[in-house]
């Protein structure tokens, strides 16, 4: 454990203290408000409720991958230490971080030969990422070698299954995600959908839901139909959701209900300023173990 670091992206949306309490580092993607830089800092310079108000409010929202700069700079401050890295970004269907960090991991090799920084790609975000690097930092912890926790990671990507669901279209409509005559029809008949992401990590609408009652049902049959072991779940499960805690939290109790053997009670966090400046307020993602993605 002494001789690695393991580290995310700061869109693994889960806490400082809960990045700090489980060991893992982490860097900060960027987004704007109106033209205006801030930091994704997991809402320490900004309150959640006043990113998602801005948003509410009519901001317009703009965000900003780690450059290959930023990581050498970052990863510079491990090697110097005599730590290798393991790095998990966010999915290359959704940022073209991936490459930023692989640049910056190549930089390094000549810098310093004697170290290793291994740059892999989570193929998730948000609450799916914040599980994924809470069973990384487990089984570290159990005293997995480096190159064992490489290669299960690059084994088990696959099986981390992540979902979506939103309630409220407008912001989908806003950057383009959703047409205005889809949403407009969408809004109109409280349509909810359900999403996920799929074996390339891009996030694919799965179902079209009437109202918040029924795309729950049905993002728990989803679960159902996938999650590893079925009522015998013994892993945990991550929900994130922007600025809707009681939609999480019903959820939340609906699969806590169904499957009892899980290792932990679920964990709820806010979906921070980078993945919630596309999706905005009324979005929960539900990340578990299960079968592979689907394409």
């Amino acid at each position: 454990m002494g001789d690695y670091i393991i580290s995310c992206c700061s869109t693994a949306d889960v806490t400082a203290e809960y990045l700090k309490e489980k060991n893992i580092e982490y860097i900060c993607f960027h987004y704007y408000l109106d033209g205006k830089e801030y930091v994704d800092d997991l809402f320490k310079s900004m309150s959640v409720q006043d990113f998602y108000q801005a948003m509410v409010d009519g901001a317009m929202t703009k965000t900003s991958q780690v450059n290959a700069d930023a990581f050498t700079e970052y990863f510079r401050g491990f090697l110097s230490q005599g730590k290798d890295v393991i790095h998990l970004t966010l999915s290359s269907g959704i940022s073209g971080v991936l490459n930023s960090a692989r640049i910056a991991a190549e930089e390094m090799k000549e810098e310093f030969p004697d170290r290793k920084v291994v740059v892999i790609d989570s193929l998730t975000a948000s609450s799916g990422y914040g599980l994924l690097m809470d069973k990384l930092a487990s089984l570290r912890d159990e005293g997995y070698s480096f190159d064992d926790l490489c290669s299960w990671a690059a084994e088990h990507v696959q099986n981390q299954n992540t979902w979506f669901f939103t309630t409220d279209l407008t912001f989908l409509i806003r950057g383009g995600r959703v047409s205005k005559l889809s949403g407009w029809f969408g809004t109109a008949l409280n349509i909810c959908p359900l999403m996920n992401i799929n074996d390339e990590g891009k996030l694919i609408p799965r179902q079209k839901c009437r109202g918040k009652k029924m795309v729950k049902k049905a993002a728990l049959s989803a679960i159902k139909e996938r999650i590893d072991n079925g009522a015998d779940y013994d892993e945990n499960i991550f929900i994130t959701h922007s600025v809707c805690y009681e939609d999480a939290r019903e959820i939340a109790d609906m699969i806590e209900a169904e499957f009892p053997k899980m290792k932990e009670k679920i964990r709820i966090f806010d979906i921070g300023p980078t993945i919630g400046a596309h999706t905005g307020p009324g979005t929960v993602a539900i990340g578990f173990w299960g079968s592979k993605k689907e394409h």
